[in-house]
């Protein structure tokens, strides 16, 4: 795999580097890089914002410009630090423009829990790493595999867009829905990932069972939810291993942000609510907690073999945890890895037939 080919990491070439490092966007993701320049020494010169965002404010202690201005200040050979995270074609494009023109990086952050992804952690991965290469089902899978590694080590775009595919690829080849699905969508959001089923089953459905702990956005899924008719299930609750109340504390990461200091949130197991009714497709995105919410189905899977559709990037540990405890649960599973259209790595999955 050529990631295993990779000596400098990102951090190691911003630690080396004599030309001006500016972070492109701001908030948590720039936060989080700023922390880790501070510990590695590394030296920002300055922010810009694209030119809509610019009101003359100020983030981090530097004054937020416009790319016109940060060139009229740093000339043309500058570092872009990316900041920010989307999937929005147009910022998508702005981005790989600016690529193209600019020596342009994206250094990899976890959504949640501690550490980089560098080559230390890479390296002591690496059995695990080949062990779910191995175990996957195609060619693109282990192509995205060592795509996100190379990118997640590097920063580079262009690792991005060689394992990228469209998620449309996912439901017509992997997950194949129809009319007569169990749905059960554990991060259910807003609605949006059962508006994408339903979308390929022409709005039939057997029952959905959706958990979504944020109360804003569990108001927009009953909103959305009472526009269906059918066997409709709405709980609001987090994804765990179990039945049990847990304590978020404020920003203490991107799931636990949602919720007030101390504030008691509800969590589900999918095997409790389920019980011995029927599954047959199992979506997890809950910030994190994947690897809980797919043990505290283990029973489920075991029983009904559910396909599985678990976003895997939360974590640094995600991309090699979450597929070997789905072979774990279930042999028979077929493992198949996509990164859709983001940046950074994000909406990266699994998805297990």
């Amino acid at each position: 795999m050529k990631w295993k080919t990779i000596r400098q990491t990102v951090w190691d070439k911003l630690a080396k580097e004599k030309r001006p490092i500016v972070l492109y966007g701001m908030g948590d993701g720039a936060d989080k890089i700023l922390q880790v320049f501070s510990e590695r020494q590394i030296q920002a010169s300055g922010v810009f914002a694209s030119d809509e965002f610019v009101r003359g404010h100020s983030f981090a202690g530097f004054p937020v410009r416009t790319l016109a201005q940060t060139i009229e200040q740093f000339g043309n050979d500058i570092v872009i630090v990316l900041s920010f995270a989307s999937q929005r074609p147009e910022v998508l494009e702005k981005m790989y423009a600016l690529d193209k023109q600019f020596d342009v990086v994206a250094p990899d952050v976890p959504v949640a829990g501690d550490g980089l992804f560098d080559l230390a952690f890479a390296h002591t991965h690496m059995e695990e790493f080949d062990a779910v290469a191995a175990l996957l089902s195609d060619s693109l899978s282990r192509q995205v595999l060592d795509a996100m590694i190379c990118f997640k080590l590097t920063g580079q775009l262009s690792y991005l867009q060689m394992g990228e595919s469209e998620k449309a690829e996912a439901f017509t080849h992997l997950l194949k829905p129809h009319p007569a699905e169990h749905f059960m969508d554990f991060g259910a959001y807003n609605g949006d990932t059962i508006r994408e089923l339903l979308g390929y089953t022409h709005g039939a459905f057997a029952s959905i069972t959706a958990l979504e702990p944020d109360p804003r956005n569990f108001r927009k899924l009953s909103s959305y939810a009472q526009g269906l008719s059918g066997d409709i299930r709405l709980i609001q609750a987090g994804a765990w291993d179990s039945d049990c109340t847990m304590t978020f504390a404020a920003k203490a990461g991107r799931n636990s942000r949602l919720f007030a200091k101390g504030q008691q949130v509800q969590m589900r197991a999918a095997d409790s609510i389920l019980q011995s009714a029927p599954c047959t497709m199992l979506k997890l995105d809950v910030e994190g907690a994947e690897r809980q919410a797919l043990l505290g189905a283990a029973q489920t899977i075991a029983r009904w073999k559910p396909r599985l559709n678990v976003a895997c990037y939360h974590r640094n540990e995600d991309l090699f945890t979450l597929p070997l405890l789905a072979h774990q649960l279930n042999p028979d599973y077929m493992l198949y890895l996509r990164h859709h259209p983001y940046v950074p790595a994000w909406d990266v999955n699994l998805y297990a037939i």
